[in-house]
């Protein structure tokens, strides 16, 4: 069995924290590109920044769950 994250879900906070970071990881990544292509930071970088929109991505879906099984308890 595959193992799955388990969030505990405080609401947009979160993501916005982690899109803030994302955001970051982004500026850098880019000016990276620019200065030192060859760079092998910038894979690095590129992993980093896949992984933190997954987190993003996960919250969502557990918020939207969490909404939605709310809406069919009522």
């Amino acid at each position: 069995m595959r193992a799955q994250r388990i969030w505990k879900v405080n609401g947009s906070a979160n993501v916005g924290q982690l899109q803030s970071k994302l955001d970051d990881l982004n500026k850098r990544l880019t000016q990276l590109e620019n200065e030192h292509p060859e760079s092998g930071k910038i894979e690095a970088l590129k992993s980093s920044a896949a992984n933190l929109s997954r987190d993003i991505d996960d919250i969502r879906c557990a918020e939207a769950t969490a909404a939605l099984s709310e809406l069919l308890r009522k």
